[in-house]
Order: C-alpha cells, then structure tokens, then sequence
C-alpha cells in the first residue's frame, strides 16, 4: 500500500471577523483543521510552519503528530520537505469544516494521475489543496494557496490529463464565506466556539 501523508499547510490567514483578534481566529482555523486530519484513516498527517510560526504549529498538533518547518508557506516549499512517502497532499488550514471526503477525492486520483487539485469554491482565486505523487514531478510550478487556480497547474503538465481537478471547498476569507457556515454542520468546534463569544 502507498504511504500518503495530508499536510495542514498553516499559512497566514488574511482576514478575521471584526471584533475578534486574528491570531485567536488563526488558532481556531488551525485547530479545527488539525483534528479533522486526525480522524482520517490509511494516511498519516502533519502540519506545516515557517519558523515565525512554530507558535501555531505548537498551539494546534496532536502529540504524535510531525511539524515541518518550511522556509515559505507555498505548497512546492512543503512537499520538498516530505521524505519516505509515495504520495502527499497538502492542504489550507483555514477551511475548518472541511469534510474529510473532500479530502480524501484529493488523493485518490494520484493512484492514476500525478497530480490533483482542489479549487477554493466561492469568490477569489485559490486552491483548497494540492496533492501530488513523490517524488514531485519537475513541471509542477511553486504554488501558493492564496493565488493559484487549477489552470495554473495544468499550464506545465506534458497533457491536460495528468492533473485532475477534485471537489473543492470553501475555505474562510472573507464575510461572504463566514456567512456560508452551517451551523447544523458537524465539526469546527472551535472556530464556532471562538464565533459565538466562547474561549472553551
């Protein structure tokens, strides 16, 4: 069996709801994400950090769970880092209610394909993940999570086919996505804890 690893990428966050302090919300993104990653199964998991961050990383993991520390917050910068492992996905950390199928759809193309992507559903460019066979093929471009879109990926690859766009996600950005919660949704307990005035 392939030995696969998803990634919590805990990058900046660019926005927080008014009224609460952005390192908080970070946190709780953050948090929520990680124990998501903790409940999938026939994958390891881990996060990754710039060494200004470690803060985060330390706030956020479970105990047996890796953190990389990477010079920049970009997915190419991630999966350099990544040794011992067939396959590996790299994923934003401030989608907090996630499902963990949508997850999963990130890697099972890689049994075919080499690569594949998770758009960010809503407004704005972004991917919600990238997942990639290892060791990286050379003509996947350093990507951003913030910035890039599938076409982006797809520009370098020698056939369209070789990279397979998956179900995307909201990831929150902005007003517009914190209002798509569904509080009837299960899970992120602690960005909803942190939204309804709550500190746990």
């Amino acid at each position: 069996m392939a030995r696969r690893v998803v990634v919590a990428l805990l990058g900046p966050v660019a926005w927080a709801p008014p009224g609460i302090d952005p390192d908080r919300w970070r946190t709780a993104l953050a948090e929520d994400v990680v124990d998501l990653l903790a409940t999938l199964n026939e994958v390891e998991t881990a996060v990754a950090v710039t060494p200004a961050d470690r803060w985060l990383a330390d706030a956020v993991v479970w105990p047996d769970m890796t953190v990389y520390e990477v010079p920049t917050p970009t997915v190419d910068a991630v999966l350099a880092t990544l040794t011992g492992y067939d396959q590996a996905a790299v994923v934003a950390a401030d989608a907090p209610d996630v499902p963990g199928l949508t997850l999963g759809k990130l890697l099972r193309p890689l049994t075919t394909r080499p690569v594949a992507v998770a758009p960010v559903e809503g407004t704005g460019p972004g991917l919600l993940g990238v997942a990639a066979r290892l060791p990286v093929p050379d003509w996947l471009p350093a990507l951003d999570l913030d910035t890039a879109v599938p076409a982006d990926v797809r520009a370098g690859a020698p056939r369209p086919g070789d990279v397979v766009t998956t179900p995307g996600w909201r990831r929150l950005r902005g007003p517009a996505d914190l209002a798509a919660l569904d509080p009837a949704f299960e899970g992120w307990d602690a960005t909803r804890a942190l939204l309804s005035g709550r500190t746990g």
